[in-house]
């Protein structure tokens, strides 16, 4: 900069002197040793305004030394003047006004290439490289810049977004994504016992409006090894009474090597496609059937661990690994001490864990092929095995096998047309210790199974129209009347029109049979949803 500056009054003297001997070159005869006199004042005159610019530089930079704010500065070619620090000489007689810096994105530049191998965003999920094309990034001052005016550095204003991560104190790896997702339904049904009829938690529990799922989202990095998630979900009950869970809570490793990954926590197994996601990324209103019966009307989910391991296969494969305590009506087929103590009409014994064989054990293997660069197929196996609490050495072992495939066009805008057909089958026994007196002595283990089937068309941008078949086959009691122990299936229909990614409309009709059973008649039940929601925040990644 000081560079810049001396070359630039030396030029300014050297062209002044030049018009001073070009006047003197060729004198006439009215020229006079008073003309010369005067030539000599402006040179000196000149001489004396660079010697004062020179001590406004020397004085200006040693205010920036002790600001020490040198460190904040942008980096600047030898050439190129600091506009915080450079003063403002006073303009030459005749000379032209400077042009002001600009500030429209159309005048600053294109967009800088990032240098080959550089990352495109930094550990903050900011993006690197690239030179700022907006106003306030351009004319805003710069941190730690003096003030024209005051002599102070001014105050900073944030002009981060509300959806961006914001950062933790003292900056690095360390942020946070904070959202919070509001999901509400209009339920219009033939059954008055819509709680029945509807198997999840989070599915419309009943005629009218409904708010079932009231999401508070965190995700971060914890540091260099770790990350946090954390969902926190309010419930309106059919009272409107507020039920609070917290539905998962845990941290995981971010670089382990040989491909290993470890979780621990409270979190929903890796049990098929449909259980390890949250309410709002499902393609439908309510859970499938399958689910809600077999897993549990809250998923499967518990306090654990979790292991998994990327096989070096030149696809995508994984092996998964978790134990969980299995306890609660979140562990709904193992350790459930059912309601007043009852699960199935039968006594539960409540327990504490005597050993490994009680807990629940989930192993996985996924794995994921690209048929095409439009095309790609996922398939996984899962199981969960442990105890559960009707007997002494009750016993419960659930199989499960899923299969998704995706076509997305070559010509998709924003991820649109794309068809998508994702299937689960699921099969159990269970079990069942003695009933709860002598009307019924003898123990049972039964045999279900079900599967549903769906597909997603996503026709236009921000459009989606849904179909689904859901199959339940639970094995008849010949000693107990419990409504959760019979076969049915149900067919529904769904568009989901998507604004933006922030909010989401769906329109939904089901059309149920609950078929007949030693104790139960069979019925035939319609219900429509009209589905709304919104996202307020930053909402992280779901996995694929």
């Amino acid at each position: 900069m000081t560079k810049f500056l001396f070359k630039t009054l030396t030029a300014t003297l050297v062209i002044a002197s030049q018009q001073a001997l070009a006047q003197t070159s060729t004198p006439t005869a009215s020229a006079t040793a008073s003309d010369l006199a005067a030539l000599r004042e402006q040179v000196q005159a000149l001489t004396e305004t660079v010697k004062t610019l020179q001590q406004q530089v020397k004085d200006q930079q040693t205010l920036l030394e002790k600001a020490n704010i040198t460190g904040n500065q942008l980096p600047q070619s030898e050439g190129t003047p600091s506009v915080a620090s450079a003063p403002v000489p006073t303009p030459l007689p005749g000379a032209s006004v400077p042009q002001a810096f600009p500030t429209t994105d159309s005048s600053v530049v294109a967009s800088t290439p990032t240098a080959p191998g550089a990352p495109a965003v930094n550990a903050n999920g900011t993006a690197t490289g690239q030179f700022p094309t907006t106003d306030e990034s351009v004319v805003a001052t710069p941190a730690g810049a003096i003030s024209s005016t005051t002599g102070a550095p001014p105050t900073e204003t944030s002009t981060s977004s509300l959806t961006q991560p914001i950062t933790i104190a003292g900056g690095g790896k360390n942020y946070m994504n904070i959202s919070f997702d509001g999901m509400f339904a209009l339920a219009g049904s033939s059954a008055r016992d819509l709680s029945h009829i509807e198997v999840g938690d989070h599915d419309p529990q009943q005629r009218g409006f409904n708010a079932r799922n009231i999401e508070l989202a965190f995700d971060g990095a914890v540091d260099p090894y770790f990350e946090g998630f954390a969902n926190i979900v309010f419930k309106l009950d059919n009272d409107n009474g507020t039920e609070v869970e917290v539905e998962e809570a845990f941290m995981q490793t971010t670089n382990l090597p040989f491909g290993l990954q470890l979780k621990g926590g409270q979190f929903f197994a890796a049990f098929g496609r449909i259980n390890p996601t949250h309410p709002h990324t499902w393609d439908f209103a309510d859970d499938p059937l399958v689910n809600g019966r077999l897993l549990g009307p809250d998923g499967l989910r518990g306090v654990g661990a979790q292991i998994s391991w990327t096989l070096p296969t030149p696809w995508y494969s994984q092996l998964i690994l978790a134990s969980q305590n299995g306890r609660g009506s979140t562990g709904f087929s193992f350790r459930n001490p059912g309601d007043n103590g009852i699960f199935f009409d039968r006594e539960t014994t409540d327990r504490e864990v005597r050993g490994l064989q009680d807990f629940v054990w989930i192993p996985r293997w996924e794995n994921s092929v690209d048929l095409s660069p439009t095309q790609v197929v996922l398939a996984g196996v899962s199981g969960a095995f442990g105890s559960n609490e009707t007997g002494a050495n009750a016993r419960t072992q659930i199989y499960g096998g899923d299969l998704f495939y995706k076509w997305k066009s070559a010509h998709a805008e924003g991820g649109f047309p794309f068809v998508k057909w994702q299937t689960e089958v699921m099969y159990r026994r269970f079990e069942a210790g003695r009933g709860v007196d002598e009307s019924f002595p003898v123990a049972e283990t039964f045999h279900d199974w079900g599967l549903y089937s769906q597909v997603l068309w996503g026709f236009r941008k921000g459009w989606v129209a849904g179909l689904r078949g859901d199959y339940l086959h639970m094995q008849d009691s010949q000693f107990t009347d419990d409504p959760d122990r019979q076969s049915r299936w149900r067919i529904s229909a769904n568009l989901s029109w998507y604004p933006t990614e922030f909010s989401k409309l769906r329109l939904q009709y089901n059309h149920d049979f609950l078929e007949s059973n030693f104790f139960l008649a069979d019925r035939q039940v319609d219900s429509v949803f009209l589905q709304f929601e919104f996202i307020l925040g930053a909402h992280g990644a779901h996995k694929f």
